[in-house]
């Protein structure tokens, strides 16, 4: 018993000793603690520091990518600058191509040459009719005086006059006003014409005389006492866009006249005579097709004669006057 007591006494005694030093190492951490937070303030002012460091390394990263983007939109830019030289030497060359004598005679065959290339060039002559070439303007707000039928007439004039500028070596730029879109003529140039909405013309719902100065507007019509001599490139030529089956009199005269405009004729009495006929019928009246035309001649051969024949169908009761064989001497103008 008295061992155990012995033995007890010293567990107790070392268990004391354990606390004391428990306590005493407790103390150590506590003192421990305290320098790891000191320290940790001294890390965390320093991590600060590094985030601010970065957040300017960040703007100079937003900097070189906006930089990027610039760089990147210069070049796009600039690769779309040769991509159309390319294309324009390789429309120069063509056309050299086709200006070379294809035959003895000196012809090229244009089927030598792809529809899409064609295309492009007849692209490129219309556009550049917007800069240098004539002016030619269809006036297509006497639409009220129109039936349906007459309409539809008209639209497939629009679409024959946009054919033949096409073939035009000059050709003119074409403006269409008071052209009112989801109108019935509109509906109708849409249903006659292929591809009327990629038609390269101006088109607008606008009245011509609030489109240009009113001393370069020329308005041809068949009622006008003067006569069209030249073709002016600094004037602009309308055409009053009527089909008239009632033929109703001076309806583009008064338009003109109302709105103060220089008006013009075509020269058809001074170059063409009346021929005998049955129905005794001559008419200077003529479609709008028709009266380009004439105009598209007379730019390209700048004679009178060769434009009328081109334009005034024989049905009109007129012909050239060295057209006419006078009776009695059949031979008078063999040569």
């Amino acid at each position: 018993m008295l061992k155990f007591a012995e033995n007890n006494m010293r567990s107790k005694t070392v268990d004391y000793q354990g606390e004391v030093e428990d306590t005493r190492n407790g103390a150590d951490r506590g003192n421990e603690t305290r320098e790891d937070i000191n320290s940790l303030l001294d890390h965390l002012t320093l991590i600060h520091i590094d985030l601010r460091i970065n957040e300017s390394e960040l703007n100079t990263q937003d900097q070189d990518a906006c930089c990027s983007r610039n760089v990147m939109r210069k070049q796009r830019h600039w690769e779309k600058i040769v991509a159309a030289k390319k294309s324009k030497r390789r429309l120069e060359k063509e056309r050299r191509k086709a200006k070379q004598p294809g035959d003895a005679s000196g012809e090229t065959d244009p089927q030598q040459h792809s529809k899409k290339f064609l295309k492009a060039l007849t692209k490129e002559r219309l556009l550049e009719a917007k800069d240098s070439g004539p002016k030619l303007c269809i006036d297509l707000s006497m639409t009220d005086h129109m039936s349906k039928k007459e309409i539809s007439r008209l639209a497939a004039q629009i679409r024959r006059l946009y054919g033949s500028n096409k073939k035009a070596a000059k050709p003119f730029w074409l403006y269409l006003t008071g052209f009112v879109e989801n109108s019935l003529l509109y509906d109708e140039c849409v249903r006659m014409n292929d591809g009327f909405v990629h038609y390269l013309v101006e088109s607008t719902a606008d009245s011509f005389v609030d489109l240009f100065p009113l001393d370069t507007i020329v308005y041809l019509t068949p009622d006008s006492d003067h006569v069209l001599a030249d073709i002016d490139p600094t004037k602009v030529y309308v055409l009053g866009g009527l089909v008239d089956e009632s033929v109703q009199k001076k309806v583009t005269y008064q338009k003109a006249k109302d709105n103060g405009l220089q008006t013009a004729r075509l020269p058809i009495q001074e170059y063409m005579v009346k021929k005998d006929n049955v129905k005794n019928y001559h008419c200077e009246i003529l479609a709008i097709n028709q009266v380009f035309d004439i105009l598209r001649t007379y730019c390209e051969t700048r004679s009178w004669p060769e434009a009328l024949k081109a334009g005034v169908s024989p049905g009109k009761g007129f012909v050239l006057q060295h057209e006419i064989i006078p009776e009695n001497e059949p031979s008078s103008i063999s040569h």
